[in-house]
């Protein structure tokens, strides 16, 4: 028997007292974790089954990730499915959206939009595009966009520097607006060039005062930009109705704290309501005194509880005079939000788009005030089946934040309210931000927004209109619990405007 070479000898003591030492560090980490779990109190399972109860944390972590990829079905995730973020990822590539053996939508499911087709589509020769909607007839500088799908608001601080230059370049190319969230006008907003809708949240942020009252003056600076072309007084939105927004403090860094107008490094808590809104009239009052600044459109953005305030908001509309009405509506539906948020009200608070936007346009219709009042809706609205249905329902306008995040590259890690997104979305961490490229993901943004009007305008041809925007109830049906299906028009009786 030969000996084995000294070298390899050598290697084979060496890897030897190499495990070793991994199998004695082991027991002692063992032992030690044993001895800390049967001390401790706060956590039931350790205490009684030291080391081995550590593994029910770790797979209750990692569980919503193998979920994703392994055991989960295309159309089963909450909030969204696999089927929905690989249409997106196509859709934002501009690769073939087609699919091969039939559709894997369940279809019985009550609730379903099923469109109603018309016997003879229309061809492209035949079809006649309506005229642009404008917006804010009694303002100095009225509003017309160019496109019905749009960017929500998503915040500069909730969503990081490259995020933002990413939406703002690729909404110039897809001639979207982009909303600013509530956490003020940064330059990166306005670097690409896009449409702005300035948002104005419970704190102010970028026009307030020391105690969340309005700066007129800060305003006045922001609405003066010639990109700015709508102001939004943001009273509720559907991830947390009743409650401001959220920002923690890790994520205000200076120079967030300056365009917000916060502390650096401090938590940013907005009131559950602006100061100065407590009543209808007052709204509208302060409506008024925005408008009177920015000389531009101003409307609020709200999620709907019942028609007994939008029934009220109309009575005094109508009882001071339509030029004091909003110049539009957001609705935002009770599943919506795109970061943190307490579960009570994001699972349980206010009514979803499907029902919230039928009642308001029916409001609007009954009072004379559709015609002067837009409505856009968001929530959820992010393939081209939701916005259809939404401009059925009687959108003007539909917008969306998660399906941009989607295109941006989001995998629905849920660490939104982290710091640690993997995307480099929604943190401030520079390492994970590095793999966010402004300028390639603009493309897929504008890709995104692109497929979507084009997918929206091929349902609305298959129904046989000229355009999205002529969409009505008379062309969706929805499946009820028997399995049959319900014109939506005799769901909601559309009253003529």
């Amino acid at each position: 028997m030969h000996l084995l070479p000294p070298l390899l000898s050598a290697v084979l003591n060496i890897f030897a007292a190499f495990v070793s030492l991994l199998i004695l560090l082991a027991v002692i980490v063992t032992i030690v974790l044993y001895v800390v779990d049967r001390r401790q109190h706060k956590d039931a399972i350790r205490h009684n089954y030291p080391v081995v109860g550590r593994f029910r944390s770790l797979f209750a972590y990692l569980g919503e990730f193998f979920r994703q990829y392994f055991f989960a079905m295309d159309r089963e995730e909450m909030p969204f499915n696999r089927a929905e973020r690989t249409w997106i990822d196509r859709a934002s590539k501009a690769e073939g959206n087609t699919m091969a053996f039939g559709s894997t939508k369940n279809l019985n499911l009550p609730g379903t939009a099923l469109f109603v087709n018309a016997p003879f589509a229309k061809l492209e020769k035949e079809i006649d595009e309506p005229e642009p909607l404008l917006i804010g007839p009694y303002v100095e500088n009225p509003y017309v966009p160019p496109s019905y799908f749009n960017i929500s608001g998503m915040s500069y601080g909730a969503i990081s520097r490259p995020a933002v230059l990413a939406l703002s370049r690729g909404a110039k190319m897809a001639k979207c607006w982009m909303n600013t969230g509530e956490g003020g006008l940064s330059p990166y907003h306005l670097e690409g060039g896009a449409d702005i809708v300035f948002q104005i949240g419970t704190a102010k942020n970028g026009c307030r005062n020391d105690d969340s009252t309005l700066n007129e003056d800060k305003l006045k600076k922001i609405t003066d930009n010639a990109q700015v072309k709508m102001v939004e007084i943001k009273l509720a939105q559907g991830a947390k109705p009743g409650k401001g927004g959220l920002l923690p403090g890790g994520k205000v860094t200076p120079e967030i704290a300056e365009i917000r107008g916060l502390k650096v490094g401090q938590p940013s808590h907005a009131p559950n309501r602006h100061p100065e809104i407590s009543n209808t009239g007052e709204l509208l009052d302060f409506i008024s005194r925005v408008r009177s600044i920015a000389k531009k459109p101003v409307g609020f953005k709200t999620v709907i509880g019942s028609s007994l305030w939008v029934e009220e908001l109309c009575r005094e509309i109508n009882h001071r005079g339509i030029e004091h009405a909003p110049d539009f509506i957001t609705i935002d539906s009770a599943d919506g939000g795109t970061g943190a948020a307490p579960m009570p009200l994001m699972d349980n608070v206010g009514l979803r788009i499907s029902e919230a936007l039928p009642i308001v346009d029916h409001v609007l219709r009954k009072h004379d005030l559709r015609d002067r009042i837009r409505i856009i809706v968001s929530g959820k609205r992010i393939t081209p089946s939701a916005v259809a249905l939404s401009l059925c329902e009687g959108a003007d306008f539909t917008v969306t934040a998660r399906g941009f995040m989607f295109a941006l590259g989001c995998i629905q890690a849920m660490r939104c309210n982290k710091n640690t997104c993997p995307t480099g979305i929604t943190t401030h961490n520079e390492a994970l931000q590095a793999g966010l490229d402004p300028t390639e993901k603009s493309h897929r943004v504008a890709a995104y927004c692109h497929s979507v009007r084009m997918e929206v305008d091929m349902i609305a041809h298959a129904c046989g209109v000229d355009a999205a925007r002529q969409l009505s109830r008379e062309h969706v049906r929805i499946v009820q619990e028997s399995g049959h299906s319900v014109s939506l028009e005799e769901l909601y009786p559309q009253t003529p405007s």
